[in-house]
């Protein structure tokens, strides 16, 4: 999963496959629009994460079940370097 936080947009993007091209969108929420291909996701725009990323990536989460949890963690990690594509392996949660 790669994220990025474009300062001068105020976007977060975050790629779910690396290398898909969309090709249509959907609009899930006020700020948040998912990029499909062949009906899947493949990418998550955030618009003025400033107002909360919470509430819109339930929204992406819930009508595509994703994991929240790994695209809060790609949101934050996009926040906190501004400008610069970050990567995150999500692994599968394992049970003892």
């Amino acid at each position: 999963m790669r994220a990025e936080y474009d300062s001068e947009a105020n976007v977060v993007a975050i790629s779910l496959v690396d290398g898909a091209q969309a090709d249509t969108g959907d609009r899930v929420h006020a700020r948040a629009v998912v990029a499909l291909s062949a009906s899947a996701p493949v990418d998550v725009e955030l618009l003025y994460p400033e107002a909360g990323i919470e509430e819109p990536l339930e929204c992406v989460a819930q009508k595509y079940s994703l994991d929240l949890e790994a695209l809060k963690a790609a949101a934050h990690s996009a926040l906190d370097a501004p400008d610069r594509q970050v990567v995150l392996e999500v692994r599968t949660r394992t049970t003892p």
